[in-house]
């Protein structure tokens, strides 16, 4: 299948540990593609898959990384030194706030990268240095993020499937024909015509520092991810005793919340400005390229954009080749295009602030929806 095809690096170590599940071959006679799947497109896709990989586009640029991981802790460094050098009055602790925020965010698409194992040749490098960046510099859980992304990307926008959409329908109503079926059952968690509105004071603010906070501790606990524990708790002791020499309690807690929040909302804008305006419903069952299309749009490139949003601005074919080097999405854009357009699939780009506005605007109608199918008798 193409999902397999697109999550696997090590293709010939997966297979071994599917040998166990086999139960036999398809008849002659019976067809390879299901009903709900379009099968020219399978076949089209399978071939631009070929022609992706002979290009050499999974190949990952290893200087590219590097020289992100080095401007990372540089900043990282950064921050701290210019409260060491400057003081802790206003002006330096802002800026010391901003500087810290830039590399927590940037650490954050890199950890991205490297849980896609597209950074090196082999799985083992990837989930070492994973863990360094994700445990020790950002202080979660690496297993805690594979084990949320993945479902993310298999079924994206897809209710009960993708936990990226589990706020509805309890803090925000999403997608059009979700949000008429709740104002149908007269459901109401949330004042959801209100919710364009207060979405700007909960999710962007609020999402790193309370609930992903107390989701991946509880996550890497009840599964015993003990080594990531132990490597989280190493973010909070050098945290803690880097700054906690420079500043008093109070102000350490504070710096720390609102880096935080800095953080998540940076994060947040960014990611789902390519998911949140799309189609989300139930799983349809559609082939790999059908899903990933209709829960995904792109940002247009240039440097900043690129930079800005880890190349997530290229969300399309980082859904549909999630393995693929960063770098090389701009190369395979042309291709996806072509077969976009080929097959009638319409490729959304727009550009970012347009992208932002959107999410606001998509929560609006879906609120607008649900409130006239509420009221309606």
């Amino acid at each position: 299948q193409d999902a397999f095809v697109a999550f696997h690096v090590d293709k010939g170590l997966v297979s071994k540990y599917l040998k166990p599940l086999q139960i036999g071959e398809l008849a002659p006679e019976e067809p390879s593609v299901e009903p709900t799947k379009n099968k020219m497109l399978v076949e089209d896709f399978r071939k631009l898959r070929a022609t992706v990989e002979k290009m050499g586009l999974l190949q990952p640029n290893q200087i590219f990384f590097l020289l992100l991981l080095a401007h990372i802790l540089l900043l990282d460094t950064a921050a701290w030194l210019i409260l060491v050098y400057f003081g802790t009055s206003l002006i330096p602790f802002v800026f010391s706030l901003v500087v810290l925020t830039v590399s927590q965010i940037q650490a954050s698409w890199l950890q991205h990268d490297l849980g896609h194992l597209s950074v090196f040749r082999t799985i083992k490098w990837n989930h070492l240095l994973h863990k360094f960046v994700m445990c020790h510099l950002i202080g979660a859980s690496a297993k805690w993020w594979t084990l949320l992304h993945s479902q993310h990307h298999a079924k994206p926008n897809c209710f009960r499937k993708d936990p990226d959409i589990d706020m509805h329908p309890f803090l925000f109503t999403l997608g059009k024909k979700f949000s008429v079926e709740l104002g149908i059952k007269k459901k109401k968690y949330m004042p959801y015509n209100h919710q364009h509105k207060y979405f700007f004071i909960t999710l962007p603010p609020l999402l790193f520092p309370t609930y992903f906070h107390c989701h991946t501790f509880y996550i890497a606990y009840t599964k015993g991810y003990w080594a990531d524990l132990a490597w989280m708790l190493s973010f909070y002791l050098r945290f803690f005793f880097i700054y906690g020499s420079l500043l008093e309690i109070k102000s350490l807690l504070a710096y720390y919340f609102i880096f935080r929040m800095l953080e998540s909302s940076w994060f947040v804008w960014v990611s789902q400005m390519n998911h949140i305006p799309m189609d989300i419903y139930y799983d349809k069952n559609l082939d790999w390229v059908s899903t990933q299309l209709q829960a995904t749009c792109n940002v247009e490139q240039s440097l900043f954009n690129d930079w800005f949003t880890g190349h997530l601005n290229f969300q399309i074919e980082h859904h549909l080749f999630p393995t693929m080097p960063r770098h090389n999405f701009w190369k395979v854009a042309p291709l996806v295009k072509s077969l976009c357009a080929k097959h009638g699939i319409e490729y959304q780009c727009k550009p970012l602030l347009t992208a932002f506005a959107d999410i606001v605007h998509s929560l609006k109608n879906s609120g607008e929806l649900w409130l006239d199918a509420y009221l309606h008798k």
